[in-house]
């Protein structure tokens, strides 16, 4: 069925007002669909990727190649989701594009900033990169035979605001594997 704005009502569950290809730095989670444990297995407290879990890591390690603007942080493909954090690194605020008035810097060319709405993704956003890498994985998945695989619609994203959080984020994603039979994320524990 074609989407039709007027009869499905989709809601953005992104931060309102938020430039999401503005710097900053976003710890990302993308699941599976139904939470299908399709990228590997936990021994050991150890994550073992499978086939898939291997396109999807490999892909993942790719996205700085497609986005220059974008840096790794830590990130750990997980048997039905990905943890990661992405930095858009401001690329176009390099070198001299400020001025000084009256005691204070203003860029010499303001931007505006760009709102995501349903239907619009902006380009180079942490929306449209997202997309083109389930996009990628998925495709690559089909052509080695891996039918099967399907990502969940969406993904949660949060904005990481200061150096602790992001070193408690981090930490968090590193020890994720070992603490995967507590996991929300473990559908064998609910």
């Amino acid at each position: 069925m074609k989407f039709d704005p007027e009869v499905q009502r989709r809601r953005s569950i992104r931060m309102r007002g938020r430039d999401y290809s503005a710097s900053g730095k976003y710890f990302l989670t993308i699941c599976t669909q139904n939470r299908e444990l399709i990228f590997g297995t936990i021994e050991n407290k150890s994550m073992l990727l499978s086939p898939v879990g291997r396109i999807a890591e490999r892909y993942w390690k790719n996205i700085p190649r497609h986005f220059p603007n974008i840096r790794l942080d830590e990130y750990c493909i997980m048997p039905n989701h990905i943890h990661g954090i992405l930095i858009i690194e401001d690329i176009a605020n390099v070198g001299v594009q400020y001025e000084i008035k009256q005691n204070h810097i203003e860029p010499l060319h303001p931007v505006e900033p760009r709102f995501h709405s349903f239907q619009h993704i902006v380009p180079k956003s942490i929306g449209s990169i997202i997309r083109t890498y389930k996009t990628a994985v998925t495709k690559r998945c089909k052509e080695n035979g891996f039918d099967q695989f399907i990502w969940q619609r969406n993904f949660h994203d949060r904005v990481i605001r200061d150096n602790g959080e992001l070193k408690r984020i981090q930490q968090y994603i590193r020890n994720n594997p070992a603490n995967w039979d507590t996991d929300d994320e473990n559908p064998c524990i609910k």
